[in-house]
């Protein structure tokens, strides 16, 4: 027996001072890691953006690895925060020079969407993305906000309110030779929009249409020509029964494309704060050309849990809170 205590000993002891006896594991190459690889380790872990990269680096990208060695750390969703359904937020814009952007921060619920301290983080978030040189959401959330990273105050932000918070997309636009302009609607929609010549001012108000009417396309050269053939097939079916000649069936399919399209494509709408001309006359008037938008809204994409109430009271009737 004492025998047997003194192997397992002296096994105990060459491993613990065994340089190959060893939970950490070097990187042999820190830019191996993807976005992709970081996404996934959050999904699982619900671990902090800059905590899963710092831990794929340390494991090579080994997603299992990393997940295991976040759970040694404490790391991984404790709270489980993370895994609850984050579909409230706001919009937030920023605009450093030609550069304007939005982007899109979450929470759970609407109460906290309009608390000062929720709102002043995504306008920090929003300020910190105009400054990159990218879309990048590692670089913005690894970005310096008050002598902290993003992800440092999102962390904090969490503990502080309660709730799972995520600073979820970037949009930007505008380059040294463009124009660009931001409308926010409700911090719930926002749009970006940038032309050829103008002014910022122009650029919001087209952003103000564009909250309002929603249009598909920018101008009719950015309708991809498989969205066309698909809604011609579409007309073409509604047509094909009225017995009319073939001829004018193509001219009824046509016209009724270009119906379409006009009502579809930003720049042949009626400009909705006047209703006197289009949105492209009025970038004429003021000398301008549109080169495009981006429209996004709050939690859109996003699939929010339904709650059915008499489940949930079935559920703790039966004792399974």
């Amino acid at each position: 027996m004492k025998l047997s205590f003194a192997l397992a000993l002296m096994a105990t002891t060459a491993t613990a001072f065994s340089p190959i006896a060893t939970n950490t594991r070097v990187s042999s190459s820190l830019n191996a890691v993807t976005t992709a690889q970081i996404k996934e380790l959050r999904e699982v872990t619900g671990a902090g953006m800059m905590d899963c990269k710092k831990v794929l680096n340390q494991f090579d990208g080994d997603v299992a690895a990393a997940a295991e060695e976040l759970r040694k750390k404490g790391l991984a969703t404790a709270d489980k925060k993370a895994s609850r359904v984050a579909a409230e937020g706001k919009i937030a814009m920023a605009q450093v020079g030609g550069k304007s952007v939005l982007v899109e921060v979450n929470c759970e619920t609407d109460f906290v969407a309009k608390d000062d301290s929720f709102s002043k983080f995504a306008d920090s978030a929003a300020l910190a993305a105009a400054s990159l040189d990218s879309d990048d959401m590692v670089a913005l959330m690894a970005a310096d906000v008050g002598g902290s990273s993003l992800e440092d105050v999102r962390t904090n932000l969490v503990s502080k309110i309660g709730e799972n918070i995520q600073v979820r997309r970037i949009a930007s636009r505008g380059s040294d030779s463009s124009t660009t302009g931001a409308y926010i609607h409700m911090n719930r929609i926002g749009v970006l929009v940038e032309i050829e010549g103008g002014t910022s001012e122009l650029c919001t108000d087209v952003a103000m249409h564009v909250a309002a009417m929603n249009p598909l396309y920018a101008t009719r050269d950015d309708v991809p020509a498989e969205d066309i053939e698909k809604e011609r097939e579409i007309l073409t079916a509604q047509v094909a029964e009225s017995g009319k000649p073939e001829e004018i069936i193509k001219k009824m399919v046509e016209g009724r494309l270009n119906k379409f399209l006009a009502e579809n494509c930003l720049v042949d709408q009626t400009y909705v704060k006047t209703n006197d001309r289009t949105v492209q006359k009025l970038l004429e008037e003021n000398g301008a050309k549109m080169i495009g938008f981006t429209r996004i809204m709050v939690g859109e994409g996003i699939e929010k849990k339904a709650d059915d109430f008499a489940a949930e009271v079935a559920s703790m009737a039966a004792g399974n809170v």
